[in-house]
């Protein structure tokens, strides 16, 4: 019997007791890319053959053409091949790469739990390794050491404890810093802002906007006294007012003002023009350490090329997290200032993006004829032009 005909059979149910909570449980981890899941099971599609880990950097398949299996061994049973992107045989393989693994995702989830942040000494300890080997398998399995990770984890509990405890010293030690000092030492590259307005929502902060017509509908800019803190893209100006509220509930929203309409014109003009030269504007981001990583990558960019997520994750030296690079860049507030558009699938798709892929679409195609046009006339200069990044 062939392949291809066992799989148009009926399928015969999945072995409940092998998989997580159940199949929905399963396509969440799927559909996250969960690092932590790769143990656990694959899936494989019905609709190519293939057979993958949870945190494979691939599109995602239909829900419906997905299946779960307790193992690789039971994919290729059912008639299903190895995906050569993730390679799940090679993992199940290799005896020593899979320990380590399980090594990094026990780490993670001790991490996750306590308060506190154990030593890289007491973690290896209790996950079986030496530090050194740790410390290495970390960074190879995620593109982060223990302490970027660790780091990142408590400034996620401290914004979610800022918001919720009854007061900043429940929040600080809630989110497991050992003293009020360590955390006011972080809290500007955590919070962007004084922990008094994040933990009301931007209250007492003044940020001024403006929404203006654009090529590409309507573009809102708002700015603090720092610089640009947001750019959006949409058609409807009350929507784009609604996410600004959504994003700085209690800050002063104050319609514009003569300085933003500075601003205002040198993003219209990049949007109408990609190759105009226009001054580069001061930014406020607000970001994790890995994001603003991430967003002053993109800066780097120049207009007319594009690079894929597993590139950019290169380039910041963390090639293994690819998902979380795509994830900072659907994160990134301030379009066209920070070009998250200029980021693809590794097979040049343009993938999603957050302003609607049919904008995305517009821009690529706009700044790649104004490449065009700047290297026709540096050619005929006698000047090479720049090769653009597929």
């Amino acid at each position: 019997m062939t392949a291809s005909r066992r799989r148009s059979e009926p399928r015969p149910a999945t072995r409940a007791a092998t998989l997580p909570d159940g199949e929905d449980a399963c396509w969440q981890a799927v559909a996250s890319r969960s690092v932590a899941a790769d143990d656990l099971f694959v899936f494989a599609v019905t609709t190519t053959g293939i057979y993958c880990r949870p945190s494979c950097p691939a599109r995602r398949p239909h829900r419906t053409n997905v299946r779960f299996f307790g193992s690789a061994g039971e994919a290729r049973a059912a008639g299903f091949r190895a995906c050569k992107r993730c390679q799940p045989d090679a993992r199940e393989g290799s005896a020593a790469e899979q320990r380590m693994r399980t090594a990094v995702i026990a780490a993670c989830r001790i991490i996750d739990s306590e308060q506190s942040v154990p030593t890289l000494a007491s973690l290896a300890a209790r996950v079986g390794l030496s530090p050194t080997h740790l410390h290495r398998a970390f960074k190879r399995q995620l593109g982060l050491t223990l302490r970027e990770y660790a780091a990142g984890r408590r400034a996620e509990r401290a914004r979610v404890a800022l918001r919720t405890a009854p007061d900043v010293t429940t929040a600080i030690h809630a989110a497991g810093f050992e003293a009020a000092s360590r955390y006011y030492a972080a809290a500007p590259e955590i919070l962007g802002m004084t922990t008094q307005s994040y933990r009301y929502g931007g209250e007492g902060e003044r940020i001024d906007y403006v929404v203006a017509p654009c090529a590409l509908g309507v573009v809102l800019i708002a700015a603090t006294k720092m610089g640009v803190c947001a750019v959006f893209l949409g058609d409807d100006r009350e929507e784009l007012l609604a996410d600004l509220h959504r994003r700085f509930p209690n800050a002063q929203l104050v319609s514009a003002n003569a300085e933003l309409d500075a601003y205002v014109a040198v993003v219209v003009a990049r949007i109408a023009d990609p190759a105009a030269t226009a001054p580069d504007l001061p930014l406020d981001l607000r970001g994790t350490a890995f994001q603003l990583r991430v967003w002053n990558a993109l800066r780097a960019l120049k207009p007319g090329t594009t690079t894929s997520y597993g590139a950019l994750a290169q380039t910041i030296g963390a090639p293994r997290a690819v998902r979380a690079v795509a994830a900072a860049c659907g994160a990134n507030p301030v379009s066209i200032l920070v070009p998250c558009h200029r980021v693809v699938g590794a097979d040049g798709a343009l993938t999603g993006y957050r302003w609607g892929v049919e904008r995305k679409r517009r821009l690529l195609a706009d700044e790649e004829h104004s490449a065009n046009r700047e290297t026709s006339t540096d050619g005929a200069q006698g000047v090479v032009g720049r090769r653009k990044m597929r």
